[in-house]
């Protein structure tokens, strides 16, 4: 038995029709106006929002790369990292870059401010390499008893390029009968500036020659090493197989890995919650389809009998409902990425610097974010239009003309 083909034109021809204002009821054509709306609101609004948590995570995750290497190695034995480890790894991965570093716990005091940092002992050359905010600090200094420090302590302790800063260490010193924190002067050789306060403020680095001078640290072994990668990823398994049983290595992503665990989380839910607003939206698509098929029960049932099939009245209302929510998506995809262009251009929103890192609010749309915001209101617009098109092709012509 042959099918019988859908008149394709027929059903553009009815469809074009059934959009078109109808005076008799107005109420069907506004709510199929307040559905597309709705659908070009839903898909603005999340691009937007993506947009935002997006560009956000980005920018934390830069900022974060300031401090937080990509790769860090760290001895669990004394003399476990030193430089026949960094000269093994450089032969066999030479792309990378090291920088090894002394690290240990200060307090800070000057013009009677007072201020608990951290401070790194590195080779200045090898961590401008990787550091690109202490390479633009790199000062010109040759006193090994030099510090770079942040902007906001400079700030705090009135310290500033040529200054100098006392220094109180853990480690004890003979004063005749007694002992008393270890304390040194060191000259303030440059200030660095990564965009967050909490660094800025705790963070200093100093040479190696002054850990090896002050804290009597051996040379050549060191409390750990960074490393630059472009993958790192993939590398940090690779250098694992290199590495002693008395080292371990650790990733950004593992120091950092709760807090950007916590915005993928925050990311997935606020898409799921937005996505909610395409929902409502797409029940306006099912509410005005089947007002139109209620109010077009005469004229339904008038095709059917002259011959129009279940098939082809299904595939009119069908196609109404995918008129109405792929407008709205096409409408919608337009308003987001001009409001997302506006955002990017105009300083429409500003942020607190010392707590973001960034006084511009930062909007990074991903091709995949946008892809999963279209599939899913498609997805939705398409099971919107199915209902509506399904009640319509079950319009029984006989009882509706004998009752007409």
């Amino acid at each position: 038995m042959r099918m019988h083909t859908p008149n394709k034109q027929f059903i553009r021809k009815i469809s074009r029709h059934y959009l078109r204002y109808d005076r008799d009821n107005p109420f069907i054509f506004i709510s199929s106006l307040l559905a597309f709306l709705g659908i070009a609101a839903g898909v603005m609004v999340l691009m937007i929002a993506m947009g935002i948590m997006n560009g956000t995570q980005n920018e934390f995750k830069e900022r974060l790369f300031v401090m937080n290497y990509p790769l860090t190695i760290l001895p669990m034995d004394e003399n476990a990292v030193d430089d026949g480890l960094i000269l093994k790894l450089k032969k066999q991965f030479p792309e990378l870059l090291f920088s090894p570093y002394y690290s240990t716990q200060v307090i800070t005091k000057n013009d009677g401010f007072v201020q608990g940092s951290l401070l790194y002992g590195v080779d200045f050359s090898k961590e401008s390499r990787i550091n690109s905010v202490f390479a633009k600090a790199d000062g010109n200094g040759s006193s090994k008893f030099r510090v770079i420090i942040g902007d906001s302590l400079a700030n705090d302790m009135n310290a500033y390029g040529g200054d100098k800063v006392t220094l109180y260490f853990s480690e004890q010193q003979a004063i005749g009968f007694g002992t008393m924190p270890l304390q040194k002067r060191f000259v303030v050789d440059a200030i660095f500036d990564s965009g967050l306060k909490a660094y800025d403020k705790t963070i200093m680095y100093t040479t190696l020659e002054a850990f090896e001078k002050l804290l009597k640290r051996e040379k050549g072994t060191y409390d750990g090493v960074h490393i630059f990668s472009e993958d790192p990823l993939k590398e940090i398994k690779e250098i694992e197989k290199f590495l002693p049983d008395t080292t371990l290595i650790e990733g950004w992503w593992q120091q950092n890995g709760s807090f950007f665990a916590a915005m993928e989380m925050e990311k997935k839910a606020l898409f799921l919650v937005l996505l909610l607003i395409i929902l409502v939206a797409s029940l306006n698509i099912i509410s005005s389809l089947l007002m139109t098929v209620m109010s077009r029960r005469s004229e339904i049932a008038l095709m059917r009998t002259l011959g129009a099939t279940s098939q082809e009245i299904s595939g009119i209302f069908f196609r109404l409902g995918i008129i109405i929510g792929s407008g709205g998506i096409i409408a919608g995809a337009f308003m987001g990425a001009l409001g997302i262009w506006l955002l990017k251009t105009f300083d429409i929103i500003s942020l607190p610097a010392d707590v973001y890192g960034t006084s511009k609010l930062p909007v990074d749309l991903t091709l995949n974010d946008f892809g999963l915001i279209i599939i899913g209101t498609a997805a939705i617009v398409l099971l919107s239009s199915l209902y509506p098109a399904k009640k319509a092709a079950q319009t029984d012509p006989l009882i509706v003309l004998r009752n007409e």
